[in-house]
């Protein structure tokens, strides 16, 4: 090992962050499969649902055309092993990330083992509000182009990523903050329109993470939610970040399932969370190679690690399950559904965290908006 590559090791290993990521994280998905252990076993109202193969058939029979599914994070592991699940199950997957060249290779990869999968991508970053903007308008234009009904069936917000340095983006949020929260909050809303034009019941799935059940508190103001509080500690805490980043996913999650009650929309948009639990993925790509191979080596030891393609069980789950688990937390694969956090249930901090959130995409908008008339 290079004396460069050992300091930004011992760098790594003297952080509190990198310990309460070894440590912590590690107890916190135990103690989660250790409760669906406890639920098979003592609880008989435990649920695990089916996966409903009737969207398929009913978009075909309804439009003549098969449901389209859109996918974020889709270059790499989860979002790619999603994307060929579905596809196999009939649905016109749409492919969307920050690379093209990534994007291409997972398509080819695809029809590769499946001929007949119909896919298509699209340059999308999550972080960026302008890239939003303008993966809905180009989506929107190959709906008709292809002569397609104008909606989506599935909208699952899979990208996320692991940054262990503080980066701002055009919007002046936290890059992290932005992708994993912000982004899926921002691609929700304006896609939400093409939701609801489904002519069968559609589905948002919200990707979080058991690494949400190590927030014990939180503050939900514009400073948090947006990261720029954090640009001003001298130790960027991204372990802490991530885990607020993946408890706002299910507050989220949680909230937008009420608003659709009480809009009396339950059956029409579904919502769904999901913990995948680990998965080795190209996430830990910040961390030093030989930490995350070690790391990745002891929770395959303890037979906690997963592949993509069967992590992705989860997924799939949830984007094919019945429209009356809307509102549900999946985890562990097999249909299978748990409780999450108890902060994550907190109703009054959602409606914050909703409130917040949507200020911050208004912001966003007339930033936006003033900066498209300027040039």
């Amino acid at each position: 090992m290079a004396v460069k590559e050992l300091v930004e090791v011992l760098h790594f290993m003297r952080s509190v962050e990198f310990w309460r990521m070894g440590v912590c994280w590690t107890l916190s998905l135990i103690m989660a499969y250790a409760c669906l252990l406890a639920q098979r076993f003592f609880s008989p109202e435990s649920k695990t649902y089916g996966r409903c193969s009737t969207m398929v058939e009913t978009m075909k029979s309804t439009v003549d055309r098969k449901p389209v599914c859109v996918i974020t994070g889709a270059t790499s592991g989860l979002g790619a092993a999603a994307a060929a699940d579905l596809a196999r199950d009939g649905f016109y997957v749409v492919l969307a990330g920050r690379s093209s060249h990534l994007l291409s290779k997972v398509i080819s990869k695809i029809r590769s083992q499946n001929k007949a999968a119909d896919l298509k991508a699209f340059h999308l970053d999550l972080s960026s509000f302008g890239s939003i903007l303008k993966f809905k308008a180009a989506l929107q234009q190959w709906l008709l182009d292809s002569d397609f009904h104008c909606s989506i069936q599935i909208l699952i917000n899979n990208a996320g990523i692991l940054a262990t340095s503080y980066r701002c983006t055009s919007e002046g949020h936290d890059q992290m903050m932005g992708t994993n929260y912000i982004g899926a909050f921002t691609l929700t809303k304006v896609l939400q329109p093409l939701l609801e034009k489904s002519p069968v019941p559609s589905r948002i799935v919200n990707v979080s993470s058991f690494t949400h059940r190590n927030v014990s508190g939180v503050r939900v103001d514009k400073e948090t939610v947006s990261g720029m509080s954090f640009s001003k500690l001298e130790c960027y805490p991204y372990s802490h970040i991530y885990e607020y980043s993946k408890l706002f996913l299910l507050l989220f999650t949680y909230e937008l399932h009420r608003q659709f009650h009480i809009m009396r929309k339950p059956h029409q948009i579904s919502v769904i969370a999901v913990d995948p639990g680990v998965v080795k993925t190209n996430i830990m790509r910040e961390i030093p190679s030989c930490l995350s191979e070690t790391a990745f080596l002891a929770l395959r030891v303890l037979g906690l690690l997963q592949s993509p393609e069967v992590g992705v069980s989860s997924i799939v789950d949830a984007a094919l399950s019945p429209p009356e688990v809307s509102g549900s937390y999946y985890f562990g694969g097999r249909g299978r559904t748990l409780k999450s956090s108890e902060l994550s249930y907190d109703k009054n901090l959602a409606k914050e965290l909703w409130k917040i959130s949507c200020e911050l995409f208004l912001d966003v908008e007339r930033q936006f908006e003033d900066t498209s008339k300027q040039t």
